[in-house]
């Protein structure tokens, strides 16, 4: 780990470091090839695929801001999990969790099933048999995702790590949730970090990219090799808005912080929220674990509503301050019904069995006025009370109408009070055929 402040390694990542005019703000290399000195004298850059400056100055930075000695910056989230997976061959196991990003959850299971790239092995890091488990599996790596999405469930990266040294598996932590400011897997034994930057680390909703940072010299070189090789490697502009978004990164992380906490407490006290998920909280099971190897609870959280599916568009049609969208980690809030949009490609039953509901939804905390926030999830709870009020009434007449037609002369009107509660939310076709 680099002896210098987070806020110091994010804000002066790439700063006065040109040599060719000294530029303060480092230049963007967009070229595509460089020349060569002479016949079979290439430099350290000849084709941007494989290397481009502006594309390392992100990498050095976000190696040293996660405490490794290697980083690939990719052009997505989902490539950098595709690359740490060439380290896998058909005749491995690879374990991941059962309530992981439903995309990471496609990739693992499309891989393993259609194209038998390696063998798989779902466990639930929640259990006390969890142990025992990995042990029957003989995994070559371990894949962990905490806090976990969209229930924030937390694992003790510490522990699985000292199990894995002694299976000689590789334990892959995905840190997009909390960003290298708030957890460092590679200090707590892990030997691979992923990240989609298309969230905190760019922070700005405007990129789509990845990073993937080792802790061992060697694998990073042979990654980097794999990155090159399969074309995923990120492009020069989209490094240079990663760059210029990794600056704030500090103080972007402290207020969605404060602003999420202030959330929960709201969000406790409001009678149509059945649950709420949050390590932060002292009684959330894994609020312990959270604690001990995290430097903060970041800014995820997720909640039950205590009302039919069918009332959740009349919440979120209230909302103004909450965009209802996929992604997170911009400075802008957002609002996600998980069943029907990040986790749609897990069939019904996954979903069941990561606990993922038909009323659970997920926020996104952005950096806006916190009373503008509050103001916001109050009205979408009053207009929530009022069509929930409206539905009960409308059944109880459905109900008393019933009555009176079983036990009297045959009613015209009467409403159907079996209405059908169980479709999930109504999303654009297109983004349920992506997602």
């Amino acid at each position: 780990m680099s002896q210098r402040h987070f806020a110091t390694i994010a804000a002066r990542a790439g700063i006065a470091q040109d040599t060719a005019h000294e530029a303060v703000t480092p230049p963007m290399y967009l070229t595509t090839t460089y020349r060569l000195k002479a016949l079979g004298k290439a430099g350290a850059y000849d084709y941007s695929r494989s290397n481009n400056p502006t594309r390392d100055l992100l990498a050095e930075a976000l190696a040293e801001l996660e405490g490794g000695t290697k980083a690939i910056v990719t052009n997505t989230g989902m490539s950098a999990c595709l690359l740490a997976l060439q380290l896998l061959t058909p005749a491995d196991t690879l374990v991941i969790p059962h309530d992981c990003y439903g995309g990471s959850y496609r990739l693992f299971t499309n891989l393993a099933e259609r194209k038998q790239s390696f063998k798989l092995v779902i466990v639930n890091f929640q259990q006390k048999d969890w142990v025992s488990q990995i042990e029957a599996a003989q995994p070559a790596m371990i894949w962990l995702e905490t806090p976990s999405n969209p229930l924030l469930q937390i694992t003790d990266i510490r522990a699985v790590c000292q199990l894995a040294k002694k299976l000689t598996a590789r334990v892959v932590v995905d840190n997009t949730f909390l960003s290298p400011v708030l957890q460092q897997p590679l200090a707590l034994g892990a030997d691979i970090v992923v990240h989609s930057t298309t969230k905190y680390i760019n922070g700005h909703s405007d990129v789509v990219a990845g990073a993937l940072i080792c802790a061992d010299q060697a694998v990073g070189d042979e990654l980097k090799w794999w990155a090159n090789c399969l074309g995923i490697t990120g492009a020069a502009f989209d490094a240079y808005m990663t760059l210029r978004g990794l600056r704030t990164l500090l103080p972007r992380m402290q207020q969605h912080q404060a602003n999420a906490e202030r959330i929960v407490a709201f969000l406790q006290q409001q009678p149509l929220v059945s649950k709420v998920y949050y390590p932060g909280l002292v009684d959330h099971p894994g609020h312990a674990i959270a604690k001990a190897q995290q430097q903060g609870f970041g800014a995820m959280l997720s909640f039950d509503l205590a009302v039919e599916p069918a009332l959740l568009q009349d919440f979120l049609d209230a909302l103004q301050c909450f965009t209802l969208a996929q992604s997170l980690g911009g400075i802008e809030s957002l609002i996600c019904h998980p069943g029907s949009m990040t986790h749609a490609s897990m069939d019904a039953q996954a979903q069941v069995t990561a606990g993922i509901g038909p009323t659970l939804l997920r926020l996104s905390v952005g950096i806006e006025a916190i009373d503008d926030l509050l103001a916001d999830l109050a009205h979408g709870f009053a207009v929530l009370e009022s069509a929930s009020r409206a539905g009960r009434q409308q059944i109880d007449s459905a109900t008393s109408q019933a009555s009176a037609k079983a036990s009297g002369p045959s009613a015209s009107g009467a409403i159907d009070s079996k209405q059908d509660f169980s479709q999930p939310l109504p999303l654009n076709p297109a983004l349920t055929a992506l997602w």
